[in-house]
């Protein structure tokens, strides 16, 4: 049998060791942030629950005070780019899901006349020799330090050939004894989401062969040579193998009655596979410290809107809110000092992803059936969810 080896996304294998005195390694190769991406590129589950933490923690949009107009104005066009501060904080809450760590770069000038926030690729990044500064290059397993960027580290701004000034806030999950990058949180379950991907993997092989048992083919045929031997071989392969390595062809002097015959490898773990999966799937929810039905493990036994409610309310008093904190906490820091704007106000829009009440009750009524106090007479009460949903649409726009 033909030995076939298949590169494996899980093994921190990514080119040669880069060495330099200027940066910190991120892994053992510095290529840590390439295999992690990979590899949520390959779990159907793990990648699902990175993109939901990052739509659930940049929220629908912003409000802030209608008084402010210069704040309203960034909050709509956030850079040269175009992109709204919301797109902006969507990347770095899909960067900190998935590697543990996030970049944001502020350009602004000594007179403060504008400022830009733009969101830069972690697996981009490296944090320099002396912590203050973060190095961007855009292949680091061929690191030239003639093509990287050197910007200071936030608080720090530093002046650029084009006249403006530019920092670097890197955001960072804590882990012990990991003093330069963060690590995700989700690390505990990187077996796990192998496990997961190889499962796939494992049914996407039966699939491209039909679900044809393996086994052993004992071909009855006469060779010249070895190199004859091996073209009668490698053409069987070719033609009824499938998958190369499915079926092993041994090829033995024919007799005078053909003896040929396929000798198949009986496999009953199907059922292993399949728990297997599920366990693993299990685990990936439970290190990203996550929940199964806004990841959409759920739906197949039925729509439950309560219990989606609920866990949604879980993971916004446990993760979502924590993580939007943690990202604007610098950004109305740097909005105050550098434009000058009073970003106090500056508030994410948080809305669950279903509704457990019809959009035309009252005010009142939403409030009866949560078991709150209400008032008929309020006129505050007496607006449908409706006309509220409306109104923070257009605050947020």
């Amino acid at each position: 049998m033909r030995a076939v080896r298949e590169e494996d996304p899980y093994l921190l294998s990514g080119g040669r060791r880069v060495e330099s005195d200027k940066f910190w390694r991120w892994g053992d190769d510095n290529l840590f942030p390439t295999a992690l991406a990979l590899m949520s590129r390959r779990s159907t589950t793990h990648r699902r629950i990175i993109n939901d933490k990052a739509d659930y923690i940049s929220g629908k949009g912003f409000v802030c005070d209608p008084a402010q107009p210069l704040l309203a104005r960034f909050v709509a066009r956030a850079n040269g780019a175009g992109e709204s501060l919301r797109q902006v904080l969507n990347k770095l809450a899909f960067d900190k899901s998935l590697f543990g760590n996030a970049f944001l770069e502020a350009v602004t000038d000594e007179r403060g006349s504008f400022l830009a926030l733009y969101h830069q690729d972690a697996s981009r990044c490296r944090v320099a020799r002396d912590s203050q500064h973060v190095l961007l290059h855009h292949d680091w397993s061929r690191f030239s330090a003639a093509e990287a960027r050197t910007l200071p580290l936030y608080p720090s701004f530093g002046r650029q050939e084009d006249g403006t000034l530019r920092a670097v806030v890197h955001y960072k999950d804590y882990e012990p004894s990991f003093a330069h990058y963060g690590v995700p949180p989700y690390i505990a379950g990187l077996n796990v989401s192998a496990i997961a991907y190889k499962t796939d993997r494992w049914n996407i092989s039966r699939l491209d062969n039909s679900f044809q048992l393996s086994g052993v083919m004992m071909l009855d045929a006469s060779a010249g040579d070895e190199a004859e031997a091996e073209r009668v071989m490698r053409t069987a392969e070719e033609r009824f193998a499938g998958r190369p390595g499915q079926v092993m062809f041994v090829l033995r002097e024919g007799a005078e009655q053909d003896n040929s015959r396929f000798i198949p490898i009986a496999s009953q773990n199907e059922g292993d596979w399949r728990a297997l999966h599920e366990q693993a799937t299990s685990d990936i929810v439970v290190a990203h410290s996550w929940f199964r039905t806004l990841s959409g493990l759920d739906y197949a036994s039925g729509f439950n809107a309560e219990r989606i409610l609920h866990e949604y309310e879980i993971a916004l008093n446990t993760v979502i809110l924590g993580e939007q904190a943690e990202l604007l906490e610098p950004i109305r820091e740097i909005l105050r000092t550098r434009l000058g704007a009073d970003a106090s106000s500056l508030e994410i829009v948080n809305r669950p992803p279903t509704r457990s009440k019809p959009i035309y009750m009252k005010v009142w009524e939403a409030r009866r059936a949560d078991g709150l106090d209400y008032d008929p007479d309020d006129e505050r009460q007496q607006y449908y969810l409706s006309e509220i949903a409306k109104y923070n649409i257009r605050s947020i726009e």
